[in-house]
């Protein structure tokens, strides 16, 4: 009987236990999950801002390395223009192994075409260093090639940071998605562990107090115990046991 009856806690507890086990799992769950889309949606887009960004530093010194032309400083400005050449060459093919937006591809292709001509521009400058070239040269033929690519590494840009924006915005929605079922499953099992309190205290802790105190009121010549239980299966089998016994120990 109280094997039986050990077992009937046990599981209700051992449903509790599992319920708070189920909210854990999902919870741990939906969060590895949410880290993992999170470092999924955003690492590309940083990737290519980053390589737009150095795209951006390079031109700026590929303008200093031209008015260093201008100035006559040949030497100086050749080893600049190469250099600043050779990083934006790097950003670019990264940014360009990286497309992963709607119609980045266009944005690539754009800052390709103006970077050819930019580059032509100052190459041109380089290959004629012995001819006089003046301010206004240099804004009419490379001046307005150079803020062309810069205008077209900044749309690029732009692109990804208002997607990786967008992209924030929904993973913070899919964050709140993702909590919800554990907290269902953590409220649920609240509520079920009042039920099961409740259940103890009705049908086998009231009874079982019932009893102890019907046992000790119970006085010599009495058949039977004077109580109210309406408890069924083991506790009723308690209460008829010790009935039992009380007949006996009159006779």
């Amino acid at each position: 009987m109280w094997k039986s009856l050990r077992l009937k806690i046990f599981s209700s507890f051992l449903l509790l236990i599992l319920m708070l086990a189920l909210a854990g799992g999902i919870s741990i769950y939906q969060l590895n999950w949410l880290s993992t889309s999170v470092h999924g949606l955003l690492e590309d887009n940083y990737k290519s801002i980053k390589a737009t960004k150095t795209m951006l530093e390079a031109l700026e010194r590929e303008d200093s390395g031209v008015l260093l032309f201008l100035l006559e400083e040949t030497e100086e400005g050749k080893t600049i223009l190469e250099k600043a050449d050779n990083t934006f060459m790097n950003a670019f093919l990264i940014a360009k192994n990286n497309k992963t937006e709607k119609n980045e591809a266009e944005y690539i292709q754009a800052i390709r075409e103006s970077y050819r001509e930019y580059k032509k521009n100052w190459q041109y400058l380089s290959e004629h260093d012995d001819q006089v070239h003046n301010i206004a040269w240099y804004k009419n033929n490379i001046h307005s090639s150079f803020k062309k690519t810069k205008k077209s590494v900044k749309e690029l840009m732009m692109l990804n940071q208002d997607t990786m924006y967008e992209q924030s915005s929904a993973i913070k929605e899919k964050s709140k998605r993702a909590i919800m079922p554990g907290i269902v499953s953590i409220i649920a099992a609240i509520v079920f562990s009042f039920m099961l309190n409740f259940y103890i205290t009705r049908n086998f802790i009231a009874p079982i107090s019932k009893i102890t105190e019907a046992v000790s009121e119970t006085y010599k010549g009495d058949n039977q115990l004077d109580t109210s239980v309406k408890a069924r299966g083991e506790l009723k089998k308690l209460e008829k046991a010790i009935n039992q016994m009380i007949r006996r120990l009159n006779q």
